[in-house]
């Protein structure tokens, strides 16, 4: 009798034996990742496209399937392109898109530091008698 359950237990997939509470929350989590190709801008999790339930059921099966949170995203990735992830992988593609942000930081903090540079260079003028005269005239009170 031993060896039957034991034999049955072995023969079971291990997603049967998976903790249900625990796979909705990683299909939830993946809904959020994962942008609608119907709608612009929203994740799965929101959208009430026929597309987007259509990705959600394939996301709860590939779970169901004992499938990593990294090939299921892989899968997404290589069906639907870079548009499908609310965050893309790095790639030659999209490098610069990755590259600019930072680039135009050190840009601005560069500008920064050179208009800061200038100002405290500035130089004093010292006034001649005639100019002091007139601000003093200028400035005494009446």
């Amino acid at each position: 009798m031993k060896a039957l359950a034991l034999s049955v237990l072995l023969l079971l997939p291990a997603a049967a034996h998976a903790d249900p509470a625990g796979n909705e929350a990683r299909a939830q989590k993946l809904f959020t990742e994962v942008r609608c190709v119907a709608c612009q801008g929203q994740d799965i999790a929101d959208s009430d496209a026929a597309i987007a339930a259509d990705m959600r059921r394939e996301i709860r099966q590939a779970i169901a399937a004992g499938r990593s949170d990294a090939a299921i995203r892989a899968d997404l990735y290589r069906h639907y392109g870079d548009y499908v992830l609310f965050r893309p992988r790095l790639s030659a593609s999209n490098l610069i898109l990755w590259g600019v942000p930072p680039l135009i930081v050190i840009g601005g903090v560069a500008v920064f530091l050179i208009m800061t540079r200038r100002r405290g260079a500035a130089r004093a003028y010292a006034l001649s008698e005639a100019e002091q005269a007139r601000l003093d005239d200028l400035t005494r009170p009446e």
